[in-house]
């Protein structure tokens, strides 16, 4: 069966600093035709971060579209032509006050593919060096270290939601052992 949906037209709604909105025209494989609302992100990384002590480090924030403070993997928007590895380091350092001394890519995935094209890697840190955090001038953050056997009860009573968390903490605990 052909999936394929042709692009008939393409209308930029909004463009900003984080995200850019477009409205597609589409022709589907059954010769209708219908609309897709696209977000267009420029991808970004998350990290699972884990000290010589083995605590994982997480970051406290608060979220202004769900209007909570949630509890996430460090993690951090791509610039405009940036290597994913060099946004992990530089994301690290500035979200947790450490730096890496082992790096290791584990996947990457779409996080909302129904409307938005933000691609997200998922790297591991270990070997930690503290260094001076320095987060963005607008982005307000609290480290919180976390043993192993503490994330599957916060999992299960809902205090971690955020599904970039959710995926990297479940590889952490499974898969990638």
């Amino acid at each position: 069966m052909d999936f394929y949906e042709k692009t008939v037209q393409s209308k930029e709604i909004y463009n900003g600093r984080i995200i850019r909105v477009r409205v597609d025209q589409v022709e589907l494989p059954s010769g209708l035709n219908s609309q897709r609302e696209i977000v267009e992100h420029s991808g970004g990384i998350a990290i699972i971060a884990v000290t010589p002590e083995g605590q994982l480090l997480m970051v406290e924030q608060y979220r202004k579209p769900v209007e909570q403070v949630l509890l996430e993997l460090p993690a951090g928007k791509l610039e405009s032509g940036e290597e994913p590895w060099v946004c992990a380091r530089r994301e690290l350092s500035e979200e947790t006050g450490y730096q890496a001394g082992k790096l290791d890519y584990l996947f990457s995935f779409y996080t909302s593919p129904g409307f938005s094209n933000e691609h997200l890697h998922l790297f591991r840190a270990d070997d930690l060096q503290e260094v001076e955090a320095v987060p963005d001038q607008d982005e307000l953050l609290k480290v919180v270290r976390l043993n192993k056997d503490e994330i599957i009860p916060l999992l299960q009573a809902g205090k971690i939601r955020d599904g970039k968390t959710i995926t990297g903490l479940l590889y952490y605990l499974g898969v990638g052992r």
